[in-house]
């Protein structure tokens, strides 16, 4: 009796996990066949990495979302889908190779939302790869403005058919308070078609991203209940390069040679600190990834929304933040050698020169934190003055950018800020950086099309190279700069590489740019 008993129990037990397996597959079914499925957010591309990366897109019905993607539009031939039915859909793709277009479309089970020659992205290239990359940055730019689109536009229009291999938001991206619906109508919707859908994005948070008024005040900050954190994927775990983090708030990714570290300056971790406290979890996290970059890679940049030099619509004198900023986290990063470090916060633009050592208030700097006092730009007849480094500790660009939605002419009274004379308030705009092996390239793109300011660095410039080859042989020398070359008058040509005889004894060469900026001397060596 008992052990009938137990078999019509078992028997039940199956039948209802059978009945409610089923039930819930017809759910499944009728949602992925509902006609009414509408496609209310994305799709976006997130965590990127030259094997992986995230898209995420919004429903306004539950289903199950699939992504079908490959390496042809026409011939979409794998598949990855939900876990589970929702309306926030973020699917991961992964064993993809690097530096390579995909195409891709969303739906569900049974229908298609979006995709067509428009859905593709480029997985980012190999660590330390060298190429030509180009990355985007945008501050403030979260306000619905026309200001907002023009940059959108102009910045579309500069890359022509060229790719931005990611772009990258310098936080208060969704104004006024970073609510959900505002993220909606001031970020997805302006943003969506031209850059979204396409383009890998990195953020960081700001203040208006934290719903920081009335009963949230200070306490958003340490329990990150907020759209932000909801609304992106980080990559937390290294999967995109550098230390993993494990937390939102910061994380570092490569692309190629460049090194990319996002903080975030308004977050206060378990113990109260701040990125401004160097005991804080975020700032010992930051050591160890700066230590692997400054082993591993060419280039290192890093971006957060509080700039700690200023005097647009905030003072770097005056906020607690950006001082405390500027005292204590500037010496870490010039110390591990960081090339360019980013913020918004004020809505301007403001740059320095290559700089390094000033941690006090604006009164006490001078010219002779500036490594270099050429402007780094291209003159008006297209002759340039780079900056120049020489070693990877030597010094650091600091660019406030931003203007790429809020604008605000209403600056301090001792605008523009000593160490930052590339300054304006009038127009908006947005960054774009390029790099080419060793060569930086920046440019401030406004909401008119005209970029109003750029400069260049070099780093790792080879000043004298020796060879030894046999007599006869063809020698094959070859700059260590990308630009103009101008080589000895006995050599009629202007490429990078040039092909010499080699004579017996020694016979030099010089290439150097048209201002005799950059000069490389290459000493050939004839052998019997």
């Amino acid at each position: 009796m008992k052990k009938a008993i137990i078999f019509l129990w078992i028997l039940f037990s199956l039948s209802v996990q059978v009945y409610g397996s089923l039930a819930l597959d017809e759910i499944g079914a009728k949602e992925e066949k509902n006609p009414q499925s509408l496609l209310t957010r994305g799709p976006y591309l997130q965590a990127a990495s030259s094997n992986s990366i995230v898209i995420r897109w919004r429903t306004n019905v539950l289903e199950r979302g699939v992504v079908r993607y490959g390496t042809s539009a026409e011939n979409l031939e794998f598949s990855v889908e939900n876990d589970s039915i929702s309306l926030e859909h973020i699917v991961a793709l992964h064993e993809l190779k690097p530096d390579t277009r995909y195409y891709y479309s969303i739906g569900g089970l049974t229908h298609t939302l979006q995709g067509d020659t428009a859905n593709y992205f480029y997985t980012l290239p190999l660590k330390g790869s060298k190429g030509i990359y180009r990355i985007g940055f945008f501050g403030d730019a979260g306000n619905r403005s026309q200001n907002q689109k023009d940059i959108r536009d102009q910045f579309v229009k500069y890359l022509g058919n060229e790719y931005m291999n990611a772009w990258i938001l310098l936080g208060d991206n969704a104004y006024e308070s970073g609510t959900d619906a505002e993220y909606q109508s001031n970020f997805f919707e302006i943003f969506q078609q031209e850059f979204l859908k396409k383009y890998p994005m990195y953020p960081t948070t700001g203040n208006h991203d934290y719903l920081d008024v009335g009963k949230y005040r200070g306490k958003n900050q340490r329990t990150r209940e907020v759209a932000y954190f909801k609304n992106f994927t980080m990559p937390i775990n290294g999967e995109a390069g550098g230390v993993p983090s494990y937390n939102p708030s910061y994380f570092s990714f490569d692309i190629g040679n460049i090194h990319f570290i996002s903080l975030d300056s308004y977050y206060i971790d378990e113990n109260g600190l701040k990125l401004s406290d160097t005991l804080s979890t975020q700032v010992q996290w930051m050591k160890k990834d700066l230590e692997y970059a400054h082993k591993k890679q060419d280039w290192i940049v890093v971006f957060w929304h509080h700039p700690p030099y200023s005097m647009g619509g905030h003072s770097s004198d005056k906020e607690i933040t950006m001082v405390k900023l500027r005292e204590n986290l500037l010496p870490i990063v010039e110390r591990y050698g960081v090339d360019l470090i980013l913020g918004g916060h004020s809505h301007s633009y403001e740059r320095s020169k290559l700089m390094k050592g000033h941690y006090g208030f604006e009164a006490s700097f001078s010219e002779k934190y500036n490594l270099d006092n050429s402007s780094g730009a291209f003159n008006t007849d297209n002759r340039y003055s780079p900056y120049i480094k020489e070693n990877s500790n030597q010094g650091t660009v600091y660019v406030v950018t931003g203007s790429a939605g809020k604008l605000d002419s209403n600056t301090q009274p001792s605008w523009p800020h000593d160490a930052m004379p590339y300054s304006n308030a009038e127009i908006g705009g947005a960054v774009m950086v390029e790099v080419n092996n060793n060569r930086l390239d920046l440019k401030w793109i406004c909401a008119d099309g005209i970029i109003r300011d750029q400069f260049t660095m070099l780093k790792n410039i080879d000043k004298k190279k020796s060879l030894k080859l046999s007599e006869g042989k063809q020698a094959s020398l070859r700059a260590s700069y990308n630009g103009k070359y101008v080589w000895n008058e006995s050599v009629k040509d202007t490429g990078k590489t040039i092909k010499v005889p080699t004579v017996s004894g020694k016979t030099y060469y010089m290439v150097k740019d048209e201002n005799n900026r950059v000069r490389e001397v290459f000493e050939v060596e004839g052998i019997k």
